[in-house]
């Protein structure tokens, strides 16, 4: 399928690994200029040449940690030397923290909501005026089934990711005025390397294997099986795309079915 984005510019924040690289591979696959961003200068490196080694296309990249305003600052001048204009923004950064809620303090609260929400805030605030010189801009932003069915041990990321989704659902309303769409994508477990990490640590916690960890976890999802990162990237490219002309203010399960709310 041609999704006519051929020679546009993108711009993926958080394509050093998991989501955000496989998105940014895929833009890549179907033509547009891409622009990576992380936090991580060296992962971010690598993930330049493992674009380039596997598209046969070279990245330009940008590291900046998004939690950070004198970063998303720098961010926003490096765009406006390098590129005229950007048709899409897909933002992939994000987490969730197990805990308990008595566990949590104010610091816990503030700084996942600086990770999830305000980092987000952000990055769109500083790259709307590049948006608008699109005249067809495009906003995606990576969200969790958790926001739609909250998880257990997770009340600070299920809190934070509903808030991404009201978010959303502003921004296309008001964005509509420069034409800009804005859609999200609710991943629902999905083996990227912060699943693996977090499943090597109840494995720890609890004397089991990781595979056993990853088995369990699966048992909860209609579809038997965690998803893959490029399974999510091809929900978010979609959203990207022209084909999606009429997909405004949505916030789309990629979830192998686990959450099964009917709003």
């Amino acid at each position: 399928m041609n999704l006519g984005i051929e020679g546009e510019t993108a711009l993926v924040v958080g394509a050093s690994e998991g989501i955000g690289f496989e998105s940014a591979k895929a833009l890549l696959e179907e033509g547009a200029d891409v622009l990576i961003c992380s936090r991580n200068a060296q992962k971010l490196e690598a993930a330049a040449r493992e674009l380039k080694a596997s598209t046969g296309r070279a990245v330009r990249r940008f590291a900046a940690d998004i939690t950070k305003a004198a970063d998303v600052g720098a961010l926003k001048q490096w765009i406006s030397d390098v590129a005229s204009k950007l048709d899409i923004l897909v933002n992939a950064v994000g987490g969730s923290r197990r805990a308990l809620f008595e566990d949590l303090d104010d610091a816990a609260w503030l700084e996942n909501y600086e990770f999830n929400v305000l980092g987000t805030v952000r990055v769109i605030r500083a790259m709307v005026t590049f948006l608008q010189k699109s005249g067809a801009g495009r906003i995606v932003v990576l969200g969790a089934a958790g926001a739609r069915m909250p998880y257990p041990n997770q009340v600070v990321s299920n809190v934070h990711k509903a808030g991404l989704i009201a978010l959303v659902k502003t921004l296309g309303v008001e964005f509509q005025k420069y034409d800009i769409r804005v859609n999200s994508v609710s991943p629902g477990r999905t083996l990227t390397a912060l699943w693996k990490t977090r499943a090597e640590q109840i494995a720890l916690d609890r004397g089991i294997t990781v595979d056993a960890v990853i088995h369990e976890f699966s048992e909860e999802i209609p579809m038997g099986r965690f998803g893959k990162p490029e399974e999510i990237a091809a929900m978010v490219v979609f959203l990207a795309s022209h084909k999606a002309s009429y997909v405004n203010c949505q916030s789309i399960l990629v979830d192998g079915g686990i959450a099964r709310g009917l709003i």
